[in-house]
């Protein structure tokens, strides 16, 4: 029998340490060679780790939320058979390891081989009850878990709640309460109590807690917000929408991107990075779009590369592309880092007015708000508006509020004639 010690190799360029955010194995498990032991987390993406080797797990690393540095061990493996130890002098196990010819990815260990000992009858264990059904159908619903603890709280089966795109919103669970209210569906009240839970923070949520908290220590925020009239901007888009013939559809973000990059040459200051450890900002000649986007592990940015040689069908076509792959979890580290600016919309739960926190080292975000109608005076008459606010957070150490507030008036007058988008 031998030991295989399988060492945390470098998946990330530059990092030291990865954390554990999921085991696929515990101690005990019999393992094939290939077969998934644990997905690791970097600042860029999450690593799924599968054995060299197969065996018998009979030590693991740490536990989820655990940190790893590069080149310690994560799974010691029990093999049969010398081949992976014929290398390696034979040792007991209580002397020092020896290093494989790879260093930093695997060691192994011979153990002196026991007496054999009669086998004994082969227990055969009953077989697992299988998972009801609709829990099987509900983990194929995809929704925030805000969405998912508010259902929960409400009794609703997602997989019963109509909605538009890949994922239940509120808003689809606003529309089902409304239409079921008439069908004598009765919610059970939410303000119930609870059982206490603690939760741990540990990867997607603790990167997001860590960057947000080195932004908000580091940087002095402060955010400038305007009204926008999008009538005739949205009026364009309908018709746009409505002869797409194929492509896909349109939502106001490759619209409001499209605005961005033609006003930020005029405004260098606010698409570029300060590196505040050097003391030296960076202005970007390209435009490098992040994107925030909600998923069920998290808040990601993928970005959108060169969004300034996009026209809106493109910038969608990205757009749709880049939020899928953030959340399946198959966006490439490339794909999310190096933005330059950032832009941050929760759709139709957008709100009045957000206070959107800058994506460090970056130095300004944008956020649009939520589209309202309402009256405004023209001249003497009065006429229905769609009116949008939209909110720029900018790094007060290298951006002028002055600055900011001209960069989003200069957005405003491309949105609100929509036309000038299209115009060279």
């Amino acid at each position: 029998m031998a030991l295989f010690k399988f060492r945390l190799p470098d998946i990330g360029e530059g990092i030291s340490e990865a954390e554990i955010v999921a085991w696929h194995v515990k101690v005990g498990d019999r393992v094939e060679e290939d077969q998934s032991l644990a997905d690791m987390m970097t600042d860029k993406a999450t690593v799924e780790m599968e054995s060299p080797v197969a065996g018998t797990v009979v030590e693991l690393a740490g536990e989820v939320g655990d940190q790893v540095p590069i080149g310690s061990t994560l799974v010691v493996i029990e093999t049969e058979g010398a081949d992976e130890a014929a290398e390696a002098p034979a040792a007991p196990v209580t002397e020092a390891v020896v290093e494989a010819e790879n260093p930093g990815v695997e060691e192994v260990v011979e153990t002196p081989a026991p007496a054999p000992t009669p086998a004994p009858a082969p227990v055969v264990a009953a077989p697992a009850a299988p998972e009801p059904a609709r829990v099987e159908e509900d983990r194929k619903v995809l929704a925030s878990p805000a969405v998912r603890a508010r259902a929960k709280d409400l009794g609703v089966d997602l997989s019963q709640v109509r909605h538009e795109g890949a994922h239940v919103r509120h808003a689809d669970l606003d529309a089902f309460l409304r239409y079921n209210a008439g069908q004598g569906y009765h919610a059970p009240h939410a303000s119930r109590a609870r059982e206490d839970e603690a939760v741990k923070v540990i990867g997607m949520r603790r990167r997001i807690a860590e960057n947000m908290a080195a932004s908000k220590r580091a940087i002095p925020h402060f955010t400038y917000v305007d009204e926008i009239d999008v009538t005739a901007l949205e009026a364009m888009r309908g018709d746009l929408n409505a002869n797409r013939s194929g492509r896909p559809k349109l939502t106001m973000l490759p619209f409001l991107i499209v605005a961005i990059c033609r006003t930020l040459p005029d405004f260098p200051m606010l698409n570029a990075r300060y590196d505040d450890e050097a003391g030296v900002v960076t202005r970007s000649g390209r435009v490098h779009m992040g994107m925030a986007t909600q998923t069920d592990a998290g808040l990601m940015v993928p970005v959108i590369r060169d969004a300034q040689d996009k026209n809106v069908w493109q910038l969608a076509t990205e757009i749709g592309r880049l939020a899928e792959a953030a959340r399946t979890g198959k966006a490439k580290s490339e794909e999310l880092s190096g933005s330059t600016i950032t832009v941050t919309s929760l759709g139709p739960l957008g709100g009045i007015a957000t206070t959107p926190v800058i994506n460090r080292p970056e130095v300004a975000i944008i956020g649009p708000n939520k589209i309202v109608e309402r009256p405004v005076f023209d001249g003497d008459d009065i006429r229905r508006a769609k009116l949008m606010n939209l909110s720029i957070s900018c790094d007060h150490r290298v951006v002028d509020g002055w600055d900011a507030a001209s960069y989003v008036q200069a957005v405003r007058k491309l949105l609100e004639t929509p036309v000038l988008l299209f115009a060279d």
